[in-house]
């Protein structure tokens, strides 16, 4: 494939030859617009509207809308789109990824095709992957959109619900993954139609693409409810896992090797490969004495069996400071991509609790599904869909499958200058880990700068001991330390610095060499006395007239002009000393991870250097390095400081990356496949909400329920046979008393029962029923029933699905048996799946007509709808990600006066919302 492409070009190449001509046009127009006044720019805006409704469509109108916005972008920020950024913007137009290089400019990029689409009115959606850069991106860039008359809106955690629906209803609305899965599944839950915030999915441009489609898409997004107090099983099944003897294999290949190989002397095994923990025969005895059982895989142990699993999970796989942390008495999830602290999320099925238990806090109250969804099938539903990254070629394929996305590479402005040296393997982690220091302490020396990253906690804390013993003065960034995350990142590239970081991916901040002049700037401020808000505030990009905040702004500028002009001599040195070298300590399983931290040096055209540090002893080598390359290791009985470098062992571990990539896939890829089935019936079910929400007239649904109802009713007493002595007549009528019969009604003589067909008995019924209806209709008037069809039919949708979903999670835990049979698992799900559905429906159907029926209204008010399903935490995010800094509350206060207004406007709050508070 290299050969071909080199001889006929690649793939992003070819589409670039398409794209350049557009780009092109865009360029010439810069002169014309160049020399307008701001009033004429600003005029475009309602002329480029004017020729959308006049027929032209949005690539007609680019050029001019592209140049538009480039020439505003230069008056308001001082910022004009390169050539290659504009490239950038109309792959995203067109619905692709762009793969853009660490400090092309994504966030600028953006603008050009949001502008564009946003000149539609249906609205864009700019998603970022914290809220500190949505905040940051929807103040700056907005500045442009704003000049140009379109508004812009931004969507964090901790607005109410107003507030969010202004914030959609802008043109432009920034916002981040999370919060935009979580307002479609509460707009999905809620009572009255003017509770809904969101208003259609028409175009998304998704910023770290890969993090957000690929990374995040292995986990679905959940909104939970209280659910039943958690039990001491935990603590007494943790208690047991300790009593327990581990054996780790890397794969566990069959039964016969648990059983034979292991089986007698442990009492669970963990497949490192598959990360399962299986007990074995002595476990499952040693199970069944501690907990008085008779036999533990009994159908009556299942709880058990599931609370010993769980524990045995917790201590097997789950390891401390690397998949969590505890902080403040609380277990918190460790993002793997990001190294961030993922606050609010919990894992489900009772592993959070197993590690509470582990780790001896408080075991918190399990949680109860009131709604879920994959990120795979919530940004499928937009219309168009686009990204942007550092790194997502080598994920082509999943994209193209999955979202039908592909992936254009675009050129850096500047050729890179950064030299990738080839990967040294030592035998074993300390000799790693020396060789490590040895090359940290030669480019200190000289001045270098040096980020170093690792894969977990633990080892950024091992190097940290190693370089004090040395007595180098470094940094650590990691979960434990995330709130100095932006400070310790762009100090990085300071003379002579060294910064360990665990998992480099979305940081968001660039590293300067010589240092960064913002940060210093700020510092400078803290210690002349200003306080957070106003430091917040002097970098901030809202409008205002407080003088205070003025003032602040002016002397940022004034420090930071100081600090880039003393800096810029030590970027010189940083330069001549060789630019940031990048010291990797593990490969990730993903070769995208590895090149986020690689393309952390050489940005921009600066010099820069990366090398990998690996030992056979690395989880990635051990368990997926194969074992012809840990017998060569063998064979030539190197000493542990001996490295390795040649092409093969590159090959070799590009080789493992591969194949990890590949199984994640299919794991993300088999999620997916669960969830499409899930998400028929949720378009169904949500499809049925929205159009009681729209406030449709119900009466002929229900009057066919009732039908339904009487039918399926007839059906389960009445047997349709010849012999008409097994009719169950005393039954079906005992069913319909009280609500639809009487005791007067169906009392027939022998004859008169015989002469009946069921045909006849149905009609019978059915007309009961209806004048029933139509009774109780006259008495409380047709205004009040149909509102009681609403609200009756709400309340049992929400419940029965509420129930429903927790049924296709049980169902799903146990469907992988049905492989043993030779039946495909995703298969037979789909089908019990829709014979379950067809169950909800019917009980839906069946509450639903009974409660109509049933109910009294105690007085002529419209019935009180009340929300069945009450969300109390969202496990992909919770209260917001961490990313914002969070400011002393004052008492009284929810917003401080000078704080931007959550409604998205970009004014103060005391001059926008908060003007009558």
């Amino acid at each position: 494939m290299g050969f071909m492409e080199k001889l006929f070009g690649s793939y992003s190449q070819k589409e670039l030859k398409r794209i350049n001509p557009i780009v092109d046009k865009v360029i010439a127009l810069e002169e014309k617009y160049r020399a307008m006044s701001d009033s004429e720019l600003k005029a475009m805006t309602p002329a480029l509207k004017e020729r959308l409704k006049n027929g032209e469509t949005l690539d007609d109108i680019l050029p001019d809308a592209f140049a538009t916005c480039r020439e505003a972008a230069d008056r308001v920020l001082g910022m004009r789109h390169f050539p290659v950024q504009i490239v950038g913007g109309v792959v995203l137009h067109q619905g692709r990824i762009a793969e853009m290089r660490t400090g092309e400019g994504k966030t600028l990029v953006a603008t050009l095709p949001a502008y564009l689409n946003g000149l539609s009115g249906e609205g864009v959606h700019i998603v970022t992957v914290n809220d500190y850069l949505a905040r940051r991106d929807s103040e700056w860039m907005g500045k442009v959109y704003r000049f140009l008359g379109l508004s812009v809106g931004l969507i964090v955690n901790g607005l109410d619900n107003e507030e969010r629906r202004k914030a959609y209803a802008c043109d432009i609305t920034y916002g981040t993954n999370n919060e935009f899965g979580f307002d479609y599944l509460r707009d999905n839950m809620v009572i009255y139609k003017t509770d809904k915030v969101q208003r259609g999915f028409h175009y998304a441009i998704v910023d770290e693409v890969d993090s957000i489609l690929i990374d995040e898409a292995r986990t679905p997004l959940i909104i939970s409810g209280q659910g039943d107090k958690s039990t001491d099983l935990y603590t007494m099944a943790d208690q047991f896992a300790r009593t327990l003897k581990c054996k780790r294999v890397k794969e566990l290949n069959d039964k016969e090797e648990q059983e034979d190989e292991v089986g007698g002397d442990y009492d669970y095994i963990v497949d490192e490969k598959a990360k399962t923990c299986t007990l074995t025969k002595n476990g499952v005895k040693k199970a069944e004495a501690y907990f008085n059982l008779e036999n533990l895989m009994d159908a009556d142990n299942m709880t058990i069996q599931h609370h010993i699993n769980q524990a045995i999970r917790a201590h097997g796989i789950m390891h401390r400071d690397i998949d969590y942390v505890v902080k403040d008495g609380q277990v918190l999830i460790v993002d793997e991509f990001t190294g961030r602290l993922m606050i609010g999320r919990r894992y489900n099925e009772g592993l959070h609790q197993a590690i509470e238990a582990k780790e001896g806090v408080k075991v918190e109250r399990e949680s109860k599904t009131l709604a879920t969804i994959t990120f795979q099938n919530y940004f499928r539903m937009y219309k168009k869909l686009s990204g942007m990254t550092g790194t997502a070629i080598t994920e082509e394929s999943e994209f193209r499958e999955i979202y039908k996305l592909d992936v254009i590479e675009i050129p850096t402005n500047k050729p890179s200058q950064r030299a990738d040296h080839p990967d040294v393997v030592f035998k074993n982690e300390n000799g790693k880990f020396n060789a490590v220091i040895d090359q940290i302490v030669e480019c200190h020396e000289k001045g270098q700068p040096v980020l170093v990253g690792t894969i977990s906690i633990d080892k950024s804390e091992r190097l940290g001991h190693m370089l004090q013993k040395r007595g180098i003065k470094h940094e650590i960034l990691n979960a434990k330390y995330h709130e100095k995350e932006a400070e310790i990142v762009a100090q990085a590239g300071q003379y002579g610095a060294v910064t360990i970081a665990t998992n480099m991916a979305g940081r968001g901040t660039d590293i300067m060499l010589g240092g960064n002049a913002e940060f210093m700037a700020k510092a400078e401020m803290r210690r002349m006395g200003l306080s957070e808000e106003l430091i917040s505030e002097s970098t901030g990009y809202s409008d205002t007239d407080d003088q205070e905040i003025l003032d602040a702004r002016k002397t940022f500028q004034e420090l930071n002009a100081k600090f880039k002009a003393e800096i810029a001599d030590e970027a010189e040195k940083v330069k001549a000393a060789g630019g940031l070298f990048i010291v990797g300590t593990e490969r990730h399983e993903s070769r995208r991870i590895d090149n986020q931290l690689r393309g952390r040096a050489g940005r921009q055209g600066d010099p820069g250097e990366t090398r990998f540090y690996l030992s056979m002893e690395d989880d990635l080598m051990r368990l997926f390095g194969g074992e012809r390359m840990q017998g060569m290791m063998e064979a030539l009985n190197l000493e542990e400081d001996m490295p390795i470098e040649n092409k093969m062992l590159t090959n070799t571990i590009e080789s493992a990356q591969s194949k990890v990539e590949t199984r994640n896939f299919g794991i993300r890829k088999n999620v997916l496949q669960f969830d499409d089935v899930m998400n028929r019936q949720r378009e169904i079910i949500y499809g049925q909400r929205s159009k009681v929400l729209d406030g449709e007239d119900l009466k002929d649904n229900i009057l066919k329920m009732i039908e339904a109802v009487v039918q399926t009713a007839v059906d389960q007493f009445i047997p349709n046979t010849d012999d008409k002595a097994d009719w169950n007549l005393d039954g079906l009528k005992g069913y319909f008393l009280g609500w639809i019969l009487s005791d007067d009604d169906l009392v027939y003589n022998d004859d008169e029962l015989f002469g009946l067909s069921r045909e006849e008995l149905v009609t019978t019924i059915t007309g009961k029923a209806k004048e029933a209806y139509a009774a109780k209709e006259e008495k409380l008037g047709s205004e009040l029933m149909r509102e009681l069809e609403r609200v009756v039919l709400l309340r049992n949708v929400d419940a029965k699905w509420m129930d429903h979903i927790d049924a296709m999670d049980e169902l799903k835990r146990g469907i992988y048996l049905r492989s043993y049979a030779q039946k495909d698992p995703v298969v037979e799900y789909r089908l019990e799946g829709f014979d379950m559905f067809e169950e909800m429906n019917n009980s839906i159907r069946e509450d639903t007509v009974k409660m109509l029926f049933t109910i009294q209204i105690k007085s002529e008010e419209a019935p009180k709808r009340e929300q069945v399903a009450k969300p109390t935490t969202a496990s992909h995010g919770g209260d917001g990600d961490g990313s914002e800094k969070k400011q002393p509350i004052k008492k009284g206060k929810k917003i401080g006066r000078n704080d931007p207004c959550p409604c998205g406007s970009g004014k103060k709050y005391k001059k926008c919302c908060g003007r009558d508070a």
